[in-house]
Parts: C-alpha cells; sequence; structure tokens
C-alpha cells in the first residue's frame, strides 16, 4: 500500500453511481453531497478525480443517510462495464474472459490506482485479485465489496449467463449486516488471505456476448494513449512488482519470475534496468504494501505477516517495517487495524 497524492483517487463516474443509488432511500444529492468538496458539477466530468479521505467521507455519509451498512452489495449489483469508459469498452469487446481480464489489469491504472488488480490461474480455480494501495478506512468494506460484486456481475453480462459457484473472498471480518445478504450470489468468505473473485478456470476461455474486433482496436488506441500519458511503468516492470510475492508465502526466485513474464533472466535483467529499477527495489515496494495490507486484519499475526511477506526473522521484518513506515507493525494495527 501507498499513500496516495491529493489529486489520486477513484473515478467520479463511480462516486456518481453512489450519489445515484442513495436516491431508493429518499436522500438527495445535495443531501448526500454536502460540505464534501465538489458537487454533481464535478462528478459529471470524465476525468475528475476524488480523493481518498473525500471518497471515505461521501461513503459515511452515504451509510448514514440511507441507513443501510451494506451499500457495498448495492453498489456492485449495479455496475456496468461502461462505467469504466474506454477500458470497459475495451473488456467487454474482447473475444474471451481471459482476454477481457488481461485487458482490464493491463488498463486499470487508467481508472484509478489505489488498487491493483491481478489474474491467478491454478489447475481447478482461476482469480482476480484485488491489491489495496489505498486505505480505505471505515469504507473499506463498501469499496472491496463494491468492487467484487460489480466484476462477478459484468462478468455475467459479458458471458451473457450468471455463474452462480464463484465466490468473492475478502480480508477483513464479517459484517452483522451480511446475514441480509447470505443467500444471494455470489456467496461472500471472510476473513481470508486476498481480496479474490474466485471461479472455474474453464470460463477463461468463454467467448463473450459482445466481442467485436473493431471496437476492441479502437477502445484499445485510446487506453494506449491514457497509459502513455501516465507515464506508467512498463508491462514487464508491473508484472514484476505484481507476481514478485507468492500469494501464500514467500518470495519467487528470478528465474522464476522470468518465466512468468515470458522472458530470459537476461532479457529480464535488461528490461529492467532499461526502466532504471531494481528487482530489490521492487520486491522491497510489495513487501511493504502486502504487509501493510495484512497488518490490517487482526486475525493475521505478525508472525504470519512476516512469512507471507517473505521474512523468516520477525525481528528482520521489523526492521524492515519501521524503515517503510516509522512505525512498528503492532503501532500500525492499532491505528489501521480492522477488528476481527
Amino acid at each position: 500500500m501507498v499513500t496516495l497524492s491529493a489529486t489520486e483517487g477513484i473515478p467520479a463516474t463511480h462516486a456518481a453511481r453512489l450519489v445515484e443509488l442513495v436516491q431508493r432511500w429518499s436522500v438527495s444529492e445535495a443531501e448526500v453531497l454536502a460540505d464534501l468538496g465538489f458537487d454533481a458539477r464535478d462528478l459529471a466530468e470524465p476525468d475528475f478525480r476524488i480523493p481518498i479521505p473525500a471518497v471515505i467521507a461521501l461513503v459515511e455519509r452515504a451509510r448514514a443517510l440511507t441507513g443501510e451498512p451494506g451499500l457495498g452489495f448495492h453498489l456492485g449489483l449495479q455496475m456496468s462495464s461502461t462505467a469504466h469508459g474506454y477500458l470497459g469498452f475495451a473488456a467487454m469487446s474482447a473475444s474471451t474472459l481471459r482476454d477481457a481480464l488481461e485487458l482490464a489489469i493491463q488498463y486499470a491504472p487508467i481508472r484509478t490506482t489505489a488498487v491493483v488488480l491481478n489474474l491467478e490461474v491454478a489447475e481447478s480455480s482461476a482469480a482476480v485479485v484485488i491489491d489495496e494501495r489505498a486505505d480505505f478506512g471505515s469504507a473499506r468494506d463498501v469499496v472491496l465489496l463494491g468492487l467484487l460484486v460489480g466484476l462477478w456481475r459484468m462478468g455475467n453480462l459479458v458471458l451473457g449467463r450468471e455463474v452462480p459457484e464463484s465466490v468473492l473472498e475478502v480480508t477483513f471480518p464479517e459484517p452483522d449486516y451480511y446475514a441480509r445478504f447470505r443467500r444471494m450470489n455470489p456467496r461472500v468468505r471472510f476473513a481470508q488471505p486476498a481480496n479474490r473473485l474466485v471461479f472455474d478456470p474453464a470460463l477463461l476461455e468463454a467467448r463473450l456476448v459482445s466481442a467485436d474486433p473493431i471496437a476492441l482496436r479502437l477502445a484499445q488506441e485510446q487506453c494506449d494513449r491514457l497509459l502513455d500519458s501516465m507515464g506508467s511503468d512498463s508491462p514487464v516492470v508491473d508484472h514484476v512488482r505484481r507476481l514478485v510475492l507468492r500469494r501464500d508465502a514467500g518470495v519467487r526466485s528470478f528465474e522464476e519470475l522470468a518465466a512468468a513474464v515470458r522472458v530470459s533472466p537476461r532479457t529480464l535483467r535488461r528490461r529492467l534496468a532499461d526502466a532504471r529499477v531494481s528487482f530489490s527495489t521492487l520486491l522491497d515496494e510489495a513487501r511493504r504494501d502486502r504487509a501493510l495490507q495484512l497488518l490490517r486484519s487482526r486475525s493475521v499475526s505478525t508472525k504470519d505477516v512476516a512469512e507471507r511477506v517473505g521474512y523468516s526473522n520477525v525481528a528482520n521484518f521489523m526492521r524492515a517495517f519501521r524503515r517503510w513506515t516509522g512505525q512498528t507493525p503492532a503501532a500500525y494495527r492499532r491505528e489501521h487495524g480492522t477488528p476481527g
């Protein structure tokens, strides 16, 4: 997790969806936006971003005015691909679900840097993983459930059918309000090691009902322009940052990383050098981000966190953590942890 600047956050279109949603509870636009530092005109601007502190304030205001703590489920169920602009159009125009997800992962930074997407494929399951790069505080459950339920719904739309066997996994404990949503699809598992949408890997090769090669090319051209304008990392650097840590525990070797990004170790070293970034720097950043995420769940011990980010010695992990944050793991957890 990294500290985002005041200009970074989430696209205004997502905040606009929340403003539309709360009107079901007879809450007006003016009520939910009062004194938040932006208004309906801002939400209508395609390039406007809502800073993370304002996102948290907006979610808490919406919960208080509606009396509905489970807004994340409602947000996710109204999600559509078009809400994601050119990225959404590119994904829905892809040939297969795998292609759509790979496009979403590649171009996600043009929508937000607050979260990072990754695709993990095993023999018996596949998963879209959401890694948090920002602290969403008390709005965390709404943001993560909204994203995961939204991904599930958009997958159903582009496949032309519901996939009820999919499962959501989140790192925070089960909230009291989940009892009212327990019978709905998709099912949710709480207090898990990662935030994921898990599904049958056979679906990755399923054809999309909205596949359109011409629309895909046009949307990709726009996405490439937006990505270039941001000065984003090269795809190889981005892949290394995401894959250097194993999902369960430990660190991948340099040779394993090269195989994962489909280049030779020699080529990978050259590309990292061209990008002026070292393997050790990317590993350090990945360890920091994963540790901050895990420490927000009090069900994971400090020893387990250390092991999951590749430290066999807790003392070494604690020294690294103080270098990253200026705090001990315990102090960070007291300030940011979710009860569990």
